[in-house]
């Protein structure tokens, strides 16, 4: 998600121009704290139980220690495999690789995907060829290898990509924002969601994409989907084209997401408020109230969708925004499938989905909430994932426990489960239902006083050392009086990761321990930790938001808004080992172009060509006035999905 930081400029009425917090969050800088609750930070829980320079200082093995018990991550030094010469920081309008390295377009906004679709041409793209082209602002990236998905091919494969959201500025020439036409809107309809391609590995060692496939396919804002899980059906999902509350059209601002060990993607709905125009009319209290603690206060939407699709304004549509914000399950091998929202997993500002197996076989999943001061959870199904029939896993997701996250200052957290009858969990306080829970997800992690952390985004886990990294992209509204040990700094404009390992390292724990991993910007910022490694030996990395693992355990990071940060510089991808002696020593790997963030990051099988999604290139720009002219050179700045390679054919970043 992009960066939200009260460093965006305003017109002479004190009207927000940044493009970006106008488009993808709605402001959400420009609004109070959402969350209100009196939910104690973690220093508070155990007041002063261990020192924060001792955190800073100690790492990982350092909270173990302070909480009398040894470390459980391995120790031994340990080969990263990594052998690349680091680039540096830049702002040029160019994307830039280490030596030995070069990249190429898979596929970019308007590259037609189905038989008879029209080449893109700027001046004449209108609905019907968006719906049946690559959508826009491509963030989260899947490979999924052919024939099926326990093949471990990485030269044939199905391609996934979320479409987040628009910037019709840079796709209309003359666009008035607040004056969106109804051929603009169902452009931008058509553009979110999600494209499936197939791609092949060419001999040349790149990554295309094939325009005809039986498997390619657009999920959009108007694609009909399934409601499932518990609140299927429940009253506040009822609307009046939807009585049954079990149908929707399509899905909204779809940030990042997951594969699951069946194949089915993921995707997340994050912003999904911004759509919606919130009226002063409408007449339930509650409603408004609800409504409020996921940000729909807006009088207008700022895309005024609801001037042309009544579904969008809340005056005659209360319920519809109860149906935003879930994560949705869509099968790439089956294009007749119909996505399915899984309400079990909670509604929130979904970043992503992690899965992973219990020891038990059980599916858990782990998901951030981006927002200031919102909150980490994870969800563990009842069934069992079943390795030799697919079909048995595909509802799995429908039922299990969802948990929230509260994080102690003594290194140590545990997950609060989310059921009826838990603490104030009750009927008394609105929660008379699992339905209940899953529709008001953050006012049920209020009343269990959770933790509050730095916006939550990307959660992914090492499959080498079975840790748990959570992302926490930036929080410039903490104040000193509520710097904590898991948020440890004021005015957090850097961002950091967390640390975690679950009892027993079992995904499906009720218990972890924690430390920070990186804490991001200026190597000569003494707040700055890099889990312990020396920091003249770092690159400066800022605002991370998506994490991968290579086979060999290294973290690869994708940044957004690192413009905005202490470091003022275009977004790039760094890369740092997790263990050994080289543990926490950040490489700058790519840098990106002008305005755009960078998205994916994604491993082919073989980690011989690696998947980076850049997003709303040339932002700050218009049709009439572009900053940037990615990837092409000519015409309008386009999001694409790249691919880079070795120029040898050799392992990534080796």
């Amino acid at each position: 998600m992009k960066l939200m930081l009260d460093t965006s400029e305003f017109d002479t009425s004190g009207n927000r121009t940044s493009a970006t917090c106008h488009w993808k969050c709605g402001d959400a800088c420009a609004t109070p704290v959402l969350n209100q609750s009196e939910n104690l930070y973690s220093k508070n829980i155990i007041e002063e139980a261990i020192d924060r320079r001792s955190i800073l200082k100690g790492g990982f093995t350092g909270l173990m220690l302070l909480s009398g018990v040894s470390s459980l991550l391995p120790v031994a030094a340990q080969n990263s495999g990594l052998g690349f010469k680091p680039i540096s920081l830049s702002t040029e309008d160019k994307t830039l690789l280490p030596q030995g390295y070069e990249s190429n377009v898979v596929i970019r906004w308007g590259d037609p995907i189905a038989r008879g679709a029209k080449r893109f041409d700027v001046g004449t793209f209108d609905a019907k060829t968006q719906e049946a082209s690559f959508g826009y602002n491509n963030d989260y990236v899947s490979f999924l290898p052919l024939p099926g998905f326990q093949s471990k091919r990485s030269n044939q494969a199905l391609l996934w990509a979320n479409h987040e959201y628009t910037n019709p500025e840079l796709m209309f020439a003359g666009y008035t924002a607040g004056k969106a036409t109804k051929e603009q809107v169902d452009v931008e309809l058509a553009a979110h969601g999600g494209t499936i391609v197939q791609v092949f590995r060419d001999n040349s060692g790149n990554i295309e994409y094939q325009a005809v496939s039986r498997y390619n396919r657009r999920i959009t804002a108007t694609t009909p989907m399934e409601i499932t899980g518990p609140a299927a059906g429940h009253p506040l999902l009822q609307t009046k084209a939807d009585p049954t509350g079990k149908r929707v059209l399509g899905m909204l601002n779809n940030c990042a997401g997951g594969t699951t060990p069946w194949g089915t993607i993921l995707t997340a709905e994050e912003n999904f408020n911004q759509y919606f125009a919130f009226n002063d009319n409408v007449k339930d209290a509650n409603i408004k109230a609800l409504h409020a603690r996921y940000g729909m206060t807006a009088k207008a939407s700022g895309r005024v969708w609801e001037n042309h699709y009544e579904r969008f304004n809340l005056e005659a549509n209360p319920n519809e925004p109860f149906r935003y914000g879930f994560i949705v399950e869509i099968d790439p091998y089956d294009p007749t499938m119909t996505p399915k929202k899984r309400t079990a997993l909670g509604r929130f500002k979904h970043e992503g989905a992690e899965t992973s197996l219990a020891a038990d076989g059980r599916v858990v999943m782990y998901m951030g909430d981006d927002e200031r001061f919102d909150y980490m959870y994870k969800f563990v199904s009842k069934g069992r994932f079943n390795a030799s029939n697919r079909a048995a896993n595909m509802d799995l997701l429908d039922e299990g426990t969802l948990y929230v996250a509260r994080v102690n200052a003594d290194g140590t957290g545990e997950w609060v489960p989310m059921v009826v009858g838990n603490g104030k969990l009750t009927a008394e306080n609105g929660f008379a239902t699992q339905a209940d829970i899953c529709i008001k997800t953050r006012q049920a992690a209020d009343l269990l006083g959770a933790t509050k952390m730095d916006r939550p985004e990307d959660f992914e886990r090492n499959p080498v050392t079975g840790a748990i990294y959570c992302v926490l992209t930036n929080n410039s509204r903490r104040t000193a009086a509520q710097i904590d040990a898991a948020n440890p700094r004021a005015d957090n404009k850097d961002g950091h990761i967390l640390e975690l390992l679950e009892e027993g390292n079992d995904a499906a724990a009720t218990k972890f321990k924690w430390s920070l991993f990186l804490v991001c910007g200026n190597p000569n910022d003494p707040s700055t930790f890099f889990a312990g490694f020396a920091k003249e030996k770092v690159s400066a990395v800022a605002t991370p938001d998506n994490i991968s693992f290579d086979n060999a355990g290294n973290m690869w990071i994708a940044t957004d808004g690192m413009e905005n940060s202490t470091l003022k510089a275009n977004d790039g991808v760094f890369v740092v080992p997790t263990r050994g002696a080289a543990r926490g020593q950040v490489q700058q790997f790519m840098s990106t172009v002008k305005g755009a963030e960078v998205c994916g990051p994604i491993f082919t099988p073989d980690n011989k060509n690696f998947f980076a999604a850049i997003q709303h290139p040339g932002e700050g720009g218009t049709v009439e006035k572009p900053v940037s002219l990615f990837p092409d050179g000519v015409g309008v700045p386009r999001p694409s999905v790249i691919a880079i390679k070795k120029t040898d054919g050799g392992i990534i970043g080796t």
